[in-house]
């Protein structure tokens, strides 16, 4: 109800919080708001209170309550990739406006925050790219046959198996990171990039750029393809350094 966002929103942003936006609409029905036609706007008074007035127009300061997405895009020409919409529910948020109606979509994701966190540590740091390059040195190193080779091989692929598991772990010891799997990205993840353009641990986050910011998409490299630049470089990919090379990772 309006009375319960409206002091939580007094509380975390001030009395003036609703002049921070153009339109307000509470008690919306997600997901129905987005598929039914049958729900009309209704304007809610200072006191909280139904109005039953027929809504020709949506206005700044006012409060509206439920209404369906169709009465919304016609009252307000809000279409297309003009519309950036935040959620933080990949279907019953973001699928539709995404597939349906071409809004730009916005994921919101709590664990991210958790999982940058683990990732920026050095321990994470230093077992991926290791991992990396043991990746790289099997790939490399496994046209040896001999008995001697074939036992460094062995050791490097228990080990390579180690790392692996703990940098798993690392995230979740039950099922790991909510991303990833190993090297493949989880169902969640592909779903992820599916349905949303960006996606961020909170809205806060859009904080710190301009608001002019463009985000552009990162070229991710296909199996067959070299990476060209630094933030896409690993080891297996390209030219495998030797051990010598490598004892400072160690």
């Amino acid at each position: 109800p309006f009375t319960l966002r409206d002091k939580g929103m007094k509380h975390m942003v001030g009395k003036n919080w609703r002049d921070l936006f153009d339109l307000v609409i509470v008690q919306a029905g997600k997901p129905n708001f987005f598929t039914d036609r049958r729900k009309p706007f209704r304007k809610l008074d200072e006191k909280g209170s139904l109005q039953w007035d027929k809504i020709n127009q949506l206005e700044k300061g006012k409060i509206y309550k439920e209404g369906n997405l169709f009465d919304f895009l016609r009252l307000t020409g809000w279409r297309g990739s003009k519309v950036l919409y935040f959620g933080d529910h990949l279907y019953s948020d973001l699928a539709d406006l995404m597939l349906r109606h071409g809004w730009r979509t916005g994921a919101i994701v709590p664990e991210l925050e958790t999982e940058i966190r683990i990732i920026n540590t050095e321990q994470y740091m230093h077992s991926l790219t290791w991992q990396q390059a043991l990746t790289g040195l099997l790939e490399r190193m496994q046209m040896y046959q001999d008995a001697e080779s074939k036992q460094v091989l062995l050791e490097w692929m228990k080990e390579r198996q180690e790392i692996r598991s703990l940098t798993k772990n690392l995230f979740n010891p039950q099922f790991g990171s909510i991303f990833r799997t190993f090297h493949n990205p989880t169902y969640f993840s592909r779903r992820l990039v599916r349905f949303s353009d960006i996606y961020m641990a909170s809205i806060s986050c859009l904080l710190n750029y301009d608001v002019n910011f463009t985000f552009y998409p990162r070229r991710t490299p296909l199996q067959h393809e070299a990476p060209l630049w630094m933030d896409q470089l690993c080891t297996g990919c390209m030219k495998t350094p030797f051990l010598e090379e490598m004892v400072h990772i160690r």
